[in-house]
């Protein structure tokens, strides 16, 4: 592998200070070839003021510009915001886009509550555009039947069927005293996006001691099945765990348990290639912290050393107070609106290259970036 140049999708320099803080990025290259790159954008990491913006490259991502600057917040009436920005293309020219909404009507209450350790009240939107992302439908709320303190996490698939897979995760919400129970689905349409009447559960503890946060997943080159990385972590020896990762097929009545890639990091994103190998993006904080591509050769079973590339190397300047070890689960949430890079996306482009992309600054001034990499046959 190497890597053959980078560049900035968003700069909050000069911004207003709704627009400081650019976070939690995605990427979506379409059927003709146009480039989007999505992402949360406010005055903080997950703030009441935070919306999503779209940028996008006409050139293969050496330029970029704004699609869509904000996307409105309120829904039926309610104060909200919105997290999450993935696009996947359900048939040629109508494209998709998710997120999740945030209750904002008590904007004083965090996004997480260290005492029941619930998040906020969420509903998970779509919204539909037919003339590559210039307009779009009004939001539509993806039912999520029994489960709550749901939130998108990766990328969104369309399985070679047809069908549409939206990534996201249940948790429990911000007054819920009962014991969390963690999940990573998939819900799935099989009529464009229409309707989403399929749970498809990729991975839960049984003993609920492990969860499998952020999942990131690409479908296989064959289109039938789905590849999903985790960050991983124990809460009952309160620490994380290296990369876990996990193959399955949308529908499948038989879930795998993810294995571990003994690859250090947090969020890490999937590409598999035509010839088996698979690539990992992933965010390790563990200092010096770095966002590195990793190789493996053999479908995510061994990932050598050698075939490790660091793309960005990041001086954290967030005051955290959390390592990856004896983690106070209330503070390690606090952290995770200090950290001030992270959140990889992987594409695999038309010209045989790939392009990554993530987000990075210091605390109150955040943007998107990009790296292109070459990976040799």
């Amino acid at each position: 592998m190497k890597l053959l140049d980078t560049g900035s999708i968003y700069s909050p320099d000069g911004a207003p200070a709704n627009e400081r803080v650019a976070a939690f990025t995605s990427l979506f290259v379409a059927e003709s070839g146009t480039l989007v790159a999505g992402f949360q954008i406010g005055s903080a990491k997950h703030a009441v003021d935070s919306s999503i913006r779209l940028c996008r490259s006409l050139d293969g991502g050496g330029h970029w510009n704004t699609l869509i600057a904000r996307f409105p917040t309120t829904l039926d009436g309610v104060p909200g915001s919105l997290a999450g920005a993935e696009i996947v293309e359900s048939a040629p020219g109508r494209w998709l886009l998710f997120s999740t909404w945030f209750d904002r009507s008590e904007p004083e209450r965090p996004l997480f509550d260290p005492e029941t350790e619930g998040i906020l009240r969420s509903k998970q939107l779509v919204s539909v555009s037919t003339d590559e992302g210039v307009t779009w439908s009004d939001w539509r709320v993806i039912p999520t039947p029994g489960l709550t303190g749901c939130a998108a996490t990766g990328p969104a698939l369309r399985f070679h069927d047809g069908s549409i897979g939206f990534a996201f995760e249940s948790f429990k919400e911000f007054n819920d005293t009962a014991p969390a129970r963690h999940g990573a689905w998939l819900a799935i349409s099989h009529d464009g996006g229409e309707s989403f009447p399929e749970m498809h559960l990729v991975a839960q503890d049984p003993a609920h001691q492990i969860y499998y946060w952020d999942q990131r997943l690409c479908t296989t080159p064959a289109g039938d099945e789905y590849v999903a990385m985790f960050w991983t972590h124990d809460r009952k020896t309160q620490k994380d765990l290296t990369v876990h990762v996990v193959a399955g097929a949308p529908g499948g009545t038989e879930r795998a348990t993810p294995w571990d890639t003994r690859v250090t990091g947090q969020i890490a994103a999937p590409l598999l290639l035509d010839d088996g190998r698979l690539l990992m993006f992933v965010v390790d904080r563990v200092s010096p912290a770095t966002m590195s591509l990793w190789v493996s050769p053999d479908g995510g079973r061994s990932w050598p050393a050698s075939q490790r590339v660091v793309v960005y190397r990041h001086d954290e300047q967030g005051r955290t107070t959390q390592g990856t070890d004896n983690v106070d689960f209330a503070e390690y949430w606090e952290d995770m609106r200090k950290w001030t890079f992270g959140h990889p996306a992987l594409r695999w482009l038309s010209d045989g290259t790939v392009l990554a992309v993530w987000y990075a600054g210091v605390p109150g001034l955040m943007g998107i970036r990009w790296a292109r990499l070459a990976v040799n046959p």
